[in-house]
C-alpha cells in the first residue's frame, strides 16, 4: 500500500474516532430513575431546558429546576415506536448540527450541550429563525417538547396559580359504567354501596390545599 492510500485510511479511522467520542463519551452517567431516555439525550435536555428557562426568567423555577428530562422519559415511554424513533432523531439532529452549523465563538463546533450558554442561546436562535423552513419546524417541536415538560412541573403550575386543589369527588353513577382515564372497564372497582351524596355546591376557596402531588415539599 502506497502513502497516499494509509493517509487516507488514518483519515478515515482519526474521523471515526472523533465521531464516535463526539456521539458517546463525555456525558453524565445513566440517571437509575430514567427508563428510556439515554443520558446524552438527558444532558441536551437539560441544556436545552436551561437556555429556555434560565435562571432568573419570568418564573423563578429554571428548565434543570423543572426536571425536563424525567418527563420526557415518561414521555417517550409512552408514545409509538415510531413517535419515540422521531422525538430521539430530533434531539440527536440539534445536539450534533453544531458540527455543520457551529455556534459564535471559540469552540462553536462543540455539540450544544457542551456549548456556553451564551452559545447555546445563538444556536437556538438560529433554527428558530432560519429561512428554511425544515429549520424553523425543527425548532418548533423541540421547544413543544421542552415547554410541555416545563409546563408540566408542580413548582411552575404553583407559581402561575394552575396546580389543581385537592378534591373529595362524590361517587355517582357514572362511575359504576365508566373506568378511570386510560384504564380498561376492569379497573371499575365501585358498586351502588359506593355512591354517596352530591356535592353541596360550595365552590373552592383559592387558598384551600392543593393535590397531594402537587404540594411544595418542606
Amino acid at each position: 500500500m502506497d502513502a497516499t492510500v494509509w493517509i487516507g485510511l488514518g483519515i478515515a479511522l482519526a474521523a471515526f474516532a472523533y465521531a464516535v467520542g463526539r456521539v458517546l463519551a463525555g456525558y453524565p452517567r445513566p440517571d437509575a430513575r430514567h427508563r428510556v431516555l439515554r443520558p446524552r439525550e438527558a444532558a441536551f435536555l437539560d441544556a436545552t431546558a436551561l437556555t429556555m428557562f434560565p435562571p432568573g426568567g419570568a418564573l423563578s423555577p429554571s428548565g434543570l429546576d423543572a426536571r425536563v428530562p424525567a418527563y420526557v422519559d415518561v414521555y417517550l415511554g409512552s408514545v409509538t415506536p415510531r413517535l419515540r424513533r422521531l422525538m430521539r432523531m430530533l434531539l440527536f439532529l440539534i445536539e450534533h448540527a453544531t458540527i455543520a452549523l457551529p455556534a459564535p465563538g471559540a469552540g462553536g463546533r462543540r455539540r450544544f450541550s457542551s456549548l456556553s450558554p451564551e452559545q447555546r442561546a445563538a444556536v437556538l436562535q438560529a433554527w428558530e429563525r432560519s429561512r428554511f423552513f425544515p429549520r424553523r419546524l425543527a425548532f418548533t417541536s423541540l421547544r413543544a417538547i421542552v415547554t410541555l415538560a416545563y409546563f408540566a412541573d408542580p413548582a411552575v403550575l404553583r407559581e402561575l396559580r394552575l396546580a389543581p386543589f385537592e378534591i373529595e369527588a362524590p361517587v355517582c353513577e357514572a362511575d359504576l359504567w365508566f373506568p378511570p382515564i386510560g384504564q380498561p372497564p376492569g379497573r371499575i372497582a365501585l358498586s351502588r354501596r359506593d355512591l354517596s351524596p352530591p356535592s353541596d355546591g360550595v365552590p373552592l376557596a383559592l387558598d384551600g390545599p392543593l393535590h397531594p402531588s402537587y404540594r411544595e415539599v418542606p
